[in-house]
């Protein structure tokens, strides 16, 4: 199996960003949406230390100049869509860095079958989040709903996950048949936008661990 990626999201200080380079995170992520108490200006975030891990903005219900704007004072490498973008959104900002969020909780399977056919020619990976709309809830998913599913582009699995649950969630799949990666917030922290690096090297350590033990 091909290595868990790992992305953290929701973050805001130069330290934290520091440390999921350092600890090997593959994405980090920044939330340029206004309404989240972990919302970043783009200058802000540009300042944020470079490192080996992707920088990723995620957006709710921005617009397409928006978005542009900001992912290039940002310096972002992928951007993350969680409103209602339709495929001709994605496709102008380049299929090859967008990761689109859709809501299992929300969609009938054959309807979350199909949207995922929609949308597959115009993104890079799908992130599935519980929830109903709009960014993270922080609840857990129910991956039982999900054991079967084959997107047709790879996926991260969102929604709560954290050092105590990731390994449990991810047992459940069937081999080949899991996320290629997980997402992870607002487990990780002390308070909204304050990753608790405690939290954050032991939750990399078990996706490490996964990456040798997983089938």
């Amino acid at each position: 199996m091909p290595d868990l990626l790992c992305k953290i999201c929701g973050l805001t200080r130069a330290a934290d960003v520091a440390l999921c380079h350092g600890l090997g995170a593959d994405f980090i992520g920044f939330i340029f949406a206004p309404s989240s108490p972990r919302f970043l200006e783009p200058r802000r975030a540009a300042a944020l230390p470079d490192g080996p891990a992707l920088r990723t903005g995620v957006f709710v219900g921005a617009d397409l100049a928006e978005v542009r704007d900001i992912a290039r004072r940002a310096r972002l490498d992928f951007i993350q869509v969680h409103g209602g973008e339709d495929p001709a959104f994605c496709r102008a900002l380049g299929p090859e860095r967008v990761i689109k969020t859709l809501w299992p909780e929300k969609l009938a399977p054959e309807d979350l079958e199909r949207t995922m056919e929609r949308f597959a020619p115009v993104c890079a990976y799908f992130l599935l989040d519980a929830g109903q709309s709009g960014g993270g809830s922080g609840k857990s998913l129910n991956a039982d709903a999900l054991r079967h599913i084959r997107p047709p582009r790879p996926w991260l699995l969102a929604g709560g996950l954290g050092a105590e649950k990731l390994f449990s969630v991810l047992v459940a799949f069937e081999p080949g048949a899991g996320p290629c990666g997980v997402d992870m917030n607002s487990a990780l922290e002390s308070a909204p936008g304050i990753k608790d690096h405690a939290l954050v090297r032991k939750a990399l350590a078990l996706v490490k661990r996964q990456r040798r033990i997983l089938p």
